[in-house]
């Protein structure tokens, strides 16, 4: 399913959108550019193959061991 979205951009920019990409194309351009930062991978298999790397697994814990003492000073809200 597609929605619609309303953006403000530079008139220099729009200008080059028409120029270079072409009106009736400049949904799909944008789509592509902005697609790899917001969609992400099959987040399962991505948690699993951090589960699998031990040497990640042991720097998260040494971290999580350091850090968990620094809460313990702060105040209650």
């Amino acid at each position: 399913m597609q929605k619609k979205l309303t953006i403000t951009i530079d008139e220099r920019v729009y200008a080059g959108l028409h120029t270079v990409v072409g009106r009736r194309l400049i949904s799909q351009f944008i789509e592509a550019l902005v697609r790899p930062y917001v969609v992400g991978k099959d987040l399962d298999v991505a948690y699993e193959q951090m589960a699998r790397d031990e040497a990640r697994q042991a720097a998260a814990l040494e971290w999580a061991d350091a850090t968990v003492g620094d809460i313990a000073d702060e105040a209650v809200r």
